[in-house]
């Protein structure tokens, strides 16, 4: 079957970790640190593959993930990135979140590759954390960690005109007609499972891209049958031509067809009723010379106040199909070239964790608290607490991280002691 639809799970690459290590040089016992950065972690990108027309590749495997960057190492070498995974779909691929379905990316007008996940950013070597009161820091940045995320592929057909109408009324044998296309065309109820796409070739360079998209029958916008399979597939096209068997060959009336059909495109998507459509009154070389005029006023009495023309065609003979066309090529210079496009409604919001800079604040026992981490390690590092200025920013440091806020929430009081690795200091409010 036509595979149009996929879910899969993507994630880009871990940033490497920093290195940490010092300089071991004959007669320097103590040299400085060298630990280097480390590596970038892979992007996840999409790129639209002209050569493909089908998701059918993302059946098989559902989850693409990225290189992570490596470990830096010593002598401040940085750690190799991590390898891009990059992924090709067909041109009118939307990327949505799973969770939600709500649109990430449209891949229909994107002729550059995206980046959709960014690698996590390599971490810093020990080299980079070194001060003139901390010269041998035995700290180095964690890589940034990746990007992960559960997102569904939905091809939609990139086409300029789309026709529609229950099954069996001619949609088939009309692209055969008006393009190369070669569908397989039989009368059974099942129809065409996959959307057919041709190009209408017109004189003096007009033309358009059709695509015949399967039949849609009453519930579809509930999911009846494959409803969803094919009313996506709507939603990309300008202008729409519903075809009725004007003949009642299988004894169905047009009229309440073409309501029917609308209604369920009004309720998948309500933007579809707006968009313009043309009456193809399809079989009339079937239909008797005396009935003509009545099947086309009925028709027109009934949609023409919604503005909407109305063809008697043949698709078999031919009659008709040559005005219909041109009329639809017309109405396609008053649209917009590029198609249609479905905007961002999913934004990644992927929290940066900027330096991996969690603070510790525990209470080792009643009375004694104790503060770490790397953060803490470094402003320890560059400050002097024995000036007054110096001590004023240690102050405001640990207010400004919460540090404050955490110790009274673990019940402080006046006169406990708070310790920063080898200092101690008594809590006073």
């Amino acid at each position: 079957m036509f595979a149009d639809r996929a879910r899969i799970f993507i994630r880009s690459g871990k940033g490497g970790d920093g290195h940490v290590s010092f300089r071991r040089e004959l007669y320097v016992p103590d040299g400085g640190p060298d630990g280097g950065d480390g590596g970038k972690g892979g992007d996840l990108i999409f790129v639209v593959d002209p050569g493909l027309n089908t998701l059918v590749d993302y059946r098989h495997k559902r989850k693409y993930c990225a290189g992570d960057g490596k470990e830096g190492s010593k002598r401040r070498c940085t750690g190799a990135s991590g390898e891009d995974m990059i992924l090709k779909v067909p041109a009118g691929t939307v990327v949505k979140d799973a969770e939600t379905g709500k649109v990430i990316l449209d891949m229909a007008n994107r002729t550059e590759p995206v980046v959709l996940l960014k690698g996590g950013r390599g971490g810093k070597g020990n080299q980079h954390y070194a001060t003139a009161t901390m010269q041998a820091p035995k700290y180095a940045q964690p890589g940034q960690k990746a990007k992960e995320l559960w997102v569904d592929l939905e091809l939609k057909v990139i086409a300029d005109v789309g026709l529609i109408g229950f099954p069996n009324v001619g949609k088939s044998t009309l692209l055969s007609r008006v393009t190369n296309a070669k569908p397989k065309i039989a009368n059974y109820h099942f129809t065409t499972l996959n959307p057919n796409l041709g190009v209408v070739d017109l004189d003096d360079g007009n033309g358009f891209i059709i695509a015949d998209i399967p039949g849609i029958i009453e519930g579809a916008s509930e999911g009846v049958g494959l409803g969803y399979e094919f009313l996506r597939h709507i939603e990309r096209t300008k202008v729409m031509i519903h075809l009725v068997d004007a003949a009642s060959v299988e004894g169905r009336d047009p009229i309440e067809d073409i309501k029917a059909i609308n209604k369920e495109l009004a309720a998948y998507n309500p933007d579809l009723a707006n968009r313009p459509q043309v009456i193809a009154a399809n079989k009339m070389d079937a239909v008797p010379e005396e009935d003509r005029e009545v099947i086309i006023s009925l028709l027109q009495e009934e949609f023409g106040e919604q503005g909407i023309k109305i063809f008697p065609i043949s698709a078999v003979s031919g009659e008709g199909v040559n005005e219909l066309l041109w009329y639809v090529n017309g109405l396609l210079k008053e649209l917009p070239d590029e198609p249609v496009e479905f905007e961002q409604e999913f934004f990644l919001d992927f929290a940066q964790e900027e330096e991996e800079e969690s603070i510790v604040v525990k209470m080792e026992e009643p009375g004694v608290y104790s503060v770490e981490g790397p953060k803490v390690e470094r402003m320890l590092g560059y400050t002097n607490l024995e000036s007054e200025k110096g001590f004023e920013f240690f102050q405001r440091f640990m207010k400004e991280n919460g540090v404050l806020k955490r110790l009274e929430e673990l019940g402080i009081e006046e006169g406990d002691t708070v310790k920063l690795y080898n200092l101690s200091f008594d809590y006073y409010k």
